[in-house]
C-alpha cells in the first residue's frame, strides 16, 4: 500500500479533527554519534559494553603498518594537482581533492586480499559529512564496511571488520561547499589477528550503529542523539542507515520519534523495567499525513507512559510492536488521519484505548487491550487477545479467535545482570494474553559470548565458520553484502538482527538457508534481493523432508524481504518453507512497487511465500505484488491467522497476466492436492496502474474439500483501478468501482 495509493489519503475521514501530541524533542545539534563514547556521552552504561577477553585480544592484534602507504590509488575526480596518490604517500602536507559534487570516491589497491580492521582519515577543511568505507576483492563488487553520517571531519579512526584487496571511501554528502579533501587515507590490516583456521570468538561490541543509553545519561544528550537519527531517517525510505536504540532499565523523560530502519528496545527482563515517559512516536508528516509507507521500524520490550496521554504508532508493514506496555492510549493512525496500512502487535498490554480510525487492517496477537479497541475499516483480526472486540465480520470487519495456537515469541537482547544476553522464549500452545503480564516469560537465557557478533563487511564464509563452531549469530545494524549463502545447520541456533540488519546476496545465491533441524529461530532480518536473480532469499528445511519438529519448532519472527525499491533486485521464490512444524510469526515479503529498480521486467519475482512443509502455522503474513501466486501453500494442515496482500500494480495488460485460461493469479493459493487447511482474516487488494481494465478471477483459490475451511475473506478494488470477479473459487461479489467497497465472504465453503 504505497505510492500507487497516495491518492487515497485525501479521502481519509475528512470530518475528523486531528489533535496530535507535539513532541518536546529539541532539534538535533551536531552529528549522529557512532557510539555513546563518540557522542560525548557519559562513560559506563551509556556506551557500548566492552568485548570479551578474546575480542579485546583480537582488536589489539590489528596491525600498526599502514597497508595503503605507497599503493596505487585512483579517484572519481581530481581538483587541480591534488591527485589520489597524494592521499597515500605518507606526506601530511600533500592531499587529494575532488570536484565539488556528490558522490565522489577514492580507492586504494592493497595488492592482495587482506583482513581489514581499521581505516584512518585525515581530512583537510573540506571534509566528508556522509560517506561509506567499502571493500572489494576484484574492484567491481563492493561491500560496505562502515557507514558514517553527519561526520565532523578532522582526524577519524574507524574500526572495520571484513576483507578485501581494494578499499574505497565513497562520499555521499560534503561537509562544505567544496569537494572532498584528504591529507591521508590509511588502512590497517589484521596482522597477527585471526586466520580462517583459528577459532572465532563469541561476544563483542555491538558496533557503531547501536546506541545504548543508561538512566544516568543526561536527558538532553539522549534527546539530541535520537533526534539526530530521526532527522536522517524520517524520510530515508531506501537509504543505507540502520539504527538500534537500546535503553537500560530506568526511566527516560525523552520523546523518541521512529524513522525508517530504526529499532527502539528496552534491555530489561520485563517491559516495565524501562519506562519512556515522554513518548515513542511514529507519525507521517514526511508524507503529508499518509502513513501507508511508514515501513521498517520497530518498538520492543519497554513501557511507554506518554506525556500527552497518547502514544502514536501510525505504521504500515514491517513495523512490529512487541512486548510493549502502553500506559495510556495507543493511536494507530497519523495525526492528520491519513490512511495507514499496518500492522502487528504481539505480547503487549495497552492500558488505555487502541484507536485505529484510518487503519485499513491490523493483526493483534496474545495481548491485553484493557481499554478496548475503537475503529474498524477493512480487516481487524485478533487472536489470544484479552478484551478484544468479538467477531462481527462482515460488518464491522472484525475476526476474533479466543486463542492463537502453537506460537513462540521472538528472541530479544537484554541485560542479565551487567552482561548482555539473548532471551529465547519457549514454544507454547493455546495462548492468550502477554507472556510477561503478571509473571515472567518462559524460556532460556543465552549469554552474548555464545553469539558471533557480526559486522557489515563480514563474509558469508566467516559467518558460516562461526556458526560451524557452534556459535549463534547476532547481526549488528548495517548492510551485509554476501557472495555466499549463510548456512544455519545446527539445531536450536538463534539468528537475531538488530536495527533492521540487511542481507543482500550479490552472486545470485540464496541469501540464507536453514537446515531441517529442530528449534532454529530467525528473527529481525531484512533480506534485500540483489541484481542477479536468487532462487530464494530464505529457505527453511530441505525439499521433500518429513522430519518432525513438533516438540521444538523452527520459527521465523519479523523476517522481511524486499525485491526492488533500494535497487534493482530479482528472486524466484522469496521465502520457501520446506520444514514441517514451522512457525511463521510476522513477515512482510514485498516485491517493490516504488523506489529504484521497479518494473515488470526489472524486479522480477514469482512468489512471495511458498509453504511445502506440513503443520506450518502463519501468524501475520503480509505478502505483496508478486507476479504469480503471492502465496502458494502446498503443505498439509496449514493454518493462517491474518493475511494481507496487494496484487502486482504493474502487469502491462491482461494477456501478460493470465494462466491456464484463468484471468490473473490468486493472492493466496492452496494447492489442489491439499486436504486440510484453515485460515482466518484474509484480504487482497488490487490497483492495476498500467491497465485498469485488468481482472483477477479470484482473490483466493483453494481445493473444494471438507478439510479446507476459510473464514473472513475480502477483496478490494482500490478506486476501481482493476477488478476482482469473485472473492474465492467463483464465490463472492465482484470488487470494482470508484467507491472502494470491499467484497466479502464470511466463510468458505
Amino acid at each position: 500500500m504505497r505510492a500507487g495509493r497516495v491518492w487515497l489519503a485525501a479521502a481519509a475521514v475528512a470530518a475528523c479533527v486531528a489533535a496530535p501530541l507535539t513532541a518536546a524533542a529539541s532539534p538535533a545539534s551536531g552529528g549522529v554519534p557512532a557510539s555513546g563514547a563518540a557522542a560525548g556521552l557519559a562513560s559506563g552504561p551509556t556506551t557500548a559494553r566492552p568485548a570479551s577477553g578474546p575480542d579485546r585480544a583480537a582488536a589489539a592484534a590489528c596491525g600498526t603498518t599502514n597497508a595503503a602507504l605507497g599503493r596505487t590509488a585512483t579517484a572519481s575526480s581530481t581538483e587541480g594537482p591534488f591527485g589520489a596518490a597524494s592521499a597515500v604517500d605518507g606526506n601530511a602536507g600533500t592531499r587529494w581533492s575532488s570536484e565539488a559534487a556528490d558522490p565522489q570516491w577514492i580507492r586504494v589497491d592493497l595488492g592482495s586480499v587482506q583482513d581489514l580492521c581499521r581505516v584512518e582519515l585525515a581530512w583537510e577543511t573540506a571534509y566528508g559529512k556522509d560517506f561509506r568505507i567499502e571493500a572489494s576483492d576484484d574492484g567491481t563488487t563492493w561491500r560496505t564496511l562502515r557507514t558514517v553520517t553527519n561526520g565532523t571531519g578532522g582526524n577519524q579512526s574507524l574500526d572495520v571488520a571484513g576483507s578485501g584487496r581494494f578499499v574505497r571511501l565513497t562520499g555521499t554528502g560534503r561537509g562544505t561547499g567544496y569537494g572532498y579533501s584528504l591529507w591521508e587515507l590509511r588502512v590497517f590490516t589484521g596482522d597477527g589477528g585471526t586466520t580462517p583456521g583459528d577459532p572465532i570468538p563469541g561476544g563483542g561490541d555491538l558496533g557503531p550503529n547501536v546506541q545504548v543509553f543508561g538512566p544516568d545519561t543526561p536527558t538532553a544528550q539522549i534527546q539530541a542523539a535520537v533526534d539526530a537519527v530521526y532527522d536522517q531517517q524520517e524520510a530515508d525510505q531506501f537509504g543505507d542507515g540502520r539504527h538500534q536504540f537500546l535503553f537500560e532499565p530506568g526511566t527516560y523523560p525523552v520523546h523518541v520519534n521512529s524513522g525508517f530502519h530504526t529499532s527502539i528496545s528496552g534491555l530489561g527482563a520485563r517491559p516495565d523495567d524501562v519506562n519512556i515517559t515522554g513518548g515513542v512516536w511514529a507519525d507521517a508528516e514526511w508524507f503529508e499525513g499518509n502513513a501507508t509507507q511508514n515501513f521498517w521500524r520497530s518498538v520492543e520490550n519497554l513501557a511507554v507512559t506518554p506525556s500527552g496521554g497518547d502514544m502514536r504508532w501510525a505504521v504500515s508493514q514491517a513495523a512490529p510492536m512487541r512486548r510493549v506496555h502502553v500506559k495510556g492510549n495507543l493511536m494507530l493512525h497519523s495525526s492528520r488521519y491519513g490512511w495507514a496500512s499496518g500492522g502487528y502487535i504481539a505480547d503487549s498490554v495497552v492500558d488505555g484505548q487502541v484507536r485505529a480510525w484510518t487503519q485499513q487492517q491490523w493483526y493483534t496477537r496474545d495481548s491485553t487491550l484493557t481499554g478496548g479497541w475503537a475503529g474498524t475499516l477493512w480487516n481487524m483480526v485478533f487472536s489470544g487477545v484479552e478484551n478484544a472486540p468479538p467477531t462481527s465480520f462482515p460488518e464491522p470487519a472484525v475476526t476474533t479467535l479466543d486463542t492463537t495456537g502453537t506460537i513462540r515469541e521472538k528472541p530479544y537482547l537484554y541485560l542479565d545482570g551487567d552482561d548482555y544476553a539473548v532471551f529465547v522464549p519457549s514454544a507454547r500452545s493455546g495462548t492468550r494474553g502477554a507472556t510477561w503480564d503478571g509473571g515472567t516469560t518462559s524460556g532460556t537465557s543465552v549469554p552474548l559470548d555464545q553469539f558471533y557478533v557480526a559486522r557489515p563487511g563480514d563474509s558469508a564464509a566467516r559467518i558460516n565458520q562461526a556458526l560451524d563452531q557452534g556459535l549463534n549469530l547476532l547481526l549488528t545494524p548495517g548492510i551485509y553484502e554476501t557472495e555466499g549463502t549463510i548456512e544455519v545447520d545446527r539445531a536450536d541456533t538463534v539468528v537475531l538482527g538488530l536495527g533492521y540488519a540487511t542481507i543482500v546476496p550479490t552472486a545470485g545465491q540464496t541469501a540464507m538457508r536453514v537446515a531441517d533441524v529442530d528449534g532454529v529461530r530467525v528473527a529481525g532480518v531484512l533480506f534485500d534481493a540483489g541484481a542477479a536473480e536468487s532462487p530464494s532469499m530464505l529457505t527453511v528445511g530441505t525439499e521433500g523432508s518429513t522430519a518432525d519438529h513438533a516438540d521444538d519448532p523452527i520459527s521465523l519472527h519479523d523476517v522481511f524481504v524486499r525485491v526492488g525499491g533500494a535497487h534493482a533486485g530479482r528472486v524466484d521464490q522469496a521465502i520457501v518453507v520446506n520444514a514441517d512444524d514451522t512457525i511463521v510469526d510476522h513477515i512482510w515479503s514485498w516485491r517493490g512497487d516504488h523506489g529504484d529498480g521497479i518494473g515488470w521486467d526489472v524486479n522480477t519475482a514469482r512468489n512471495g511465500l511458498v509453504v511445502n512443509g506440513d503443520d506450518v502455522d502463519g501468524y501475520g503474513l503480509f505478502v505483496e505484488h508478486y507476479q504469480e501466486y503471492n502465496t502458494l501453500w502446498n503443505g498439509e494442515r496449514g493454518r493462517t491467522i491474518f493475511y494481507q496482500n496487494e496484487l502486482p500494480y504493474d502487469p502491462p495488460n491482461q494477456a501478460a497476466w493470465n494462466h491456464d485460461g484463468i484471468r490473473g493469479w490468486a493472492a493466496y493459493k492452496v494447492a489442489d492436492h491439499v486436504t486440510q487447511h484453515e485460515a482466518w482474516g484474509l484480504g487482497s487488494y488490487c490497483v492495476f496502474t498500467s491497465d485498469a481494465s485488468i481482472t483477477s478471477d479470484n482473490g483466493f483459490e483453494v481445493p473444494v474439500t471438507p478439510g479446507v475451511r476459510m473464514h473472513s475473506l475480502l477483496t478490494v478494488s482500490l478506486g476501481g483501478v482493476g477488478t476482482y470477479e469473485h472473492v474465492i473459487n467463483g464465490v463472492g461479489p465482484r470488487a470494482s468501482g470508484t467507491e472502494t467497497i470491499p467484497a466479502k465472504v464470511v466463510s468458505y465453503p
